[in-house]
């Protein structure tokens, strides 16, 4: 099992229609074959400076790497991503 998390700021205002249309956009990934346990969370901590979070689960590498190569996701990232996230961090987990 591979958890994919993202955290990130958006280069929009806070509680904007821009903010809320990107959020939306992202919940859509959920639909591609193979995300498990998706969730688009808020971060609450002031440690760091990333406001949202995209998790989800991929049962395996297989899974994982179809859904980095879906068409869905890789227009996303290039139509969305980049120009509306203003700083980001990925991390990728497997159990120890």
């Amino acid at each position: 099992m591979i958890r994919h998390t993202v955290v990130f700021r958006l280069n929009h205002a806070a509680g904007s229609a821009e903010e809320r249309d990107f959020l939306d956009a992202g919940l859509k990934l959920a639909a591609i074959p193979g995300v498990e346990k998706f969730e688009a969370l808020r971060q609450v901590s002031v440690k760091n400076p990333y406001t949202f979070g995209f998790s989800m689960e991929f049962a395996s590498q297989e899974a994982y790497d179809f859904y980095s190569q879906h068409p869905d996701h890789v227009r996303f990232v290039q139509e969305r991503w980049i120009p509306e996230v203003a700083e980001f961090m990925e991390i990728d987990y497997v159990a120890v």
